[in-house]
């Protein structure tokens, strides 16, 4: 029995690198250029900068299986020193407030490194990158994708491991029930609204004024700001979150120029010295945002598969992605969580003959 995944991020390249060791049947697609989906990292010399998801959590076991599975490294959050806050005005005080991801991990490489390590256990065979799915089919006992340059591709069942907002702009035939298209438009999209700025510098000289690199801001552009330095050496860096509007921060160059002066508000003239300075904007790349997306989220969706999502098409049309997670929707952990019950939904159909690919 094929399965066709749709998506190549964590949840997706999980579920592909399961279904291989199983010696399943699969073909795993993406329509970016590389896999990782909303996991991007950016490098400087051997150093990696990781600018979307960056953390993960004691009681998280999925995540910490994997990465002991994969001989990966984690490291803790440097936290150490005191909190910079900056008020409405622009004033600036120190040990105000804690270092709010405290106790968290990050991964060693950059979270690129757990893309890559799943990655290379897909063979190539098997994979597709550069392929946007423009609309599903179902037909008799097949599904039927179609890509934007007209080429199909066959399966018994598909996996929409994509945020539902997404796969809700995909052409389904026959029309899903209006219900489970009006699930899939109401579920927000973690972190489909952020932007995150990174500088990075040779040496880690907010440290070495006793300072942790965590900041909080009533004035901007970053309301939120922590260390991203890699675990030892250089070069080093602080990312923050953006609190402007997405609206308000189409013009790259201003905002990169609001960042800088805010950098050095907070951190004095050494932050004026960045040796690269990188801007993500996630609510302007149509493969994670849609326009719904822009509404700004005051406290965590409570994410799950709604009832509307599922069994359709007699359960030929699954759903993974982070977001319908039920315990741990919006994390890393959540899109390894909706993977296993995708991969549990698969074990339990029965299989059938080995369908031909058309593309």
């Amino acid at each position: 029995m094929k399965t066709l995944i749709i998506g190549g991020g964590l949840s997706g390249l999980y579920l592909a690198e399961r279904l291989e060791a199983a010696g399943r049947d699969y073909h795993l697609i993406e329509a970016r250029e590389r896999f990782g989906g909303r996991i991007m990292t950016e490098t400087v010399g051997k150093a990696y900068f990781d600018m979307g998801p960056a953390w993960f959590w004691p009681g998280q076991p999925r995540i910490a299986s994997l990465i002991e599975r994969l001989e990966l490294r984690k490291f803790d959050q440097y936290a150490a020193g005191d909190l910079t806050f900056e008020d409405e005005s622009g004033r600036v005080q120190r040990g105000y407030g804690f270092a709010s991801m405290e106790g968290s991990w990050r991964l060693e490489g950059g979270l690129k490194g757990l893309v890559d390590a799943l990655a290379a256990r897909v063979p190539e065979a098997r994979r597709s990158l550069g392929a946007k799915v423009v609309s599903v089919e179902r037909s008799g006992g097949l599904c039927l994708a179609t890509f934007e340059h007209g080429t199909t591709i066959e399966a018994d069942r598909i996996v929409l491991a994509m945020p539902p907002r997404i796969a809700a702009g995909l052409q389904f035939t026959p029309a899903l029930p209006a219900e489970a298209m009006g699930a899939m438009a109401h579920v927000p999209t973690w972190m489909a609204g952020q932007a995150k700025a990174i500088a990075v510098y040779d040496t880690p000289f907010w440290r070495e004024a006793g300072l942790s690199g965590d900041a909080m801001s009533r004035r901007g552009p970053m309301v939120e700001i922590h260390d991203a330095s890699p675990a030892t050496a250089g070069p080093y860096a602080l990312f923050g979150f953006i609190g402007v509007p997405p609206a308000s921060r189409t013009d790259d160059e201003r905002l990169k120029r609001a960042v800088h002066d805010q950098l050095v508000r907070l951190f004095g003239p050494q932050a004026a010295e960045h040796r690269a300075l990188f801007l993500k904007d996630w609510a302007l790349d149509p493969l994670t945002a849609t326009a719904a997306d822009t509404a700004p989220q005051y406290s965590h969706p409570a994410y799950g598969l709604p009832s509307p999502m599922e069994g359709l098409w007699d359960g030929r049309l699954i759903f993974a992605g982070t977001e319908v997670a039920r315990s741990f929707g919006g994390y890393l952990e959540g899109a390894l969580e909706a993977a296993d019950v995708a991969l549990a939904q698969l074990h339990l159909k029965e299989c059938s003959p080995r369908q031909t690919i058309s593309a």
